[in-house]
């Protein structure tokens, strides 16, 4: 199963849920936030709200992801994972799948995600992705944030 595909299950089991669920996304020339306003000690960078929702870090995490989708390393998981770990998101919480197919092709999106409060915060990015989009959805059911195969963080 692809990323891309895997992502749209997951959108679609979320689609069952009663209350409309934060969206960023951005283009990476102009990010722009589509997520509600959160609670932050400063208006121009987000910060982690540890006691918060996980609808209160999506700034956080959506503004993790446009810069490393600014940097040569916007197709690699592992420059996701490392720099949301730096930002203070728990590694432990964490998923990514892989950024090679199965023939060694890079994969056509990249997903990665942090459990967050019995929610997930999903990021995908891509060449098959028109920009870096983040969402907050509900747990699949056994618990996790994606379906499919995802890949070790043991670096």
């Amino acid at each position: 199963m692809t990323a891309a595909v895997a992502l749209a299950i997951g959108i679609l089991l979320a689609g069952c849920a009663a209350q409309p669920r934060p969206t960023v996304t951005t283009d990476a020339a102009s990010p722009v936030a589509t997520a509600p306003a959160s609670p932050s000690p400063t208006a121009s960078e987000p910060v982690l709200i540890a006691d918060g929702s996980a609808a209160d870090n999506l700034p956080l995490f959506a503004s993790v992801m446009r810069t490393v989708f600014a940097t040569e390393e916007k197709y690699h998981g592992r420059a996701y994972i490392d720099a949301l770990v730096a930002a203070g998101f728990d590694r432990e919480a964490m998923e990514v799948t892989k950024d090679q197919t199965t023939v060694g092709n890079p994969a056509d999106a990249i997903q990665f995600s942090v459990v967050w409060a019995e929610e997930c915060l999903i990021g995908q990015v891509g060449p098959s992705t028109e920009s870096p989009t983040a969402v907050v959805m509900p747990q699949v059911p056994g618990g996790g944030c994606l379906i499919g195969e995802t890949r070790p963080i043991d670096w």
